[in-house]
């Protein structure tokens, strides 16, 4: 049987912190910026950890 592959898109979105949970990055930053305020933007762009009801199928993506 050949070796499971990891998943090319979810090797990009997400990396492993240094006590093992799972870092992400928020999504809605790409465009239509102009109606969303200033913290909205700020809040944004710093990382999210990855809800514990998802790590179960984000783990199954990286065949870990």
């Amino acid at each position: 049987m050949p070796k499971m592959k990891t998943k090319s898109s979810a090797k990009k979105r997400f990396k492993f912190t240094g006590s093992g949970k799972i870092k992400r990055k928020h999504a809605f930053k790409s465009h239509i910026l102009t109606k969303k305020s200033k913290k909205r933007k700020r809040n944004l762009t710093k990382a999210g950890l990855v809800n514990k009801t998802d790590v179960k199928n984000v783990l199954v993506q990286l065949c870990a």
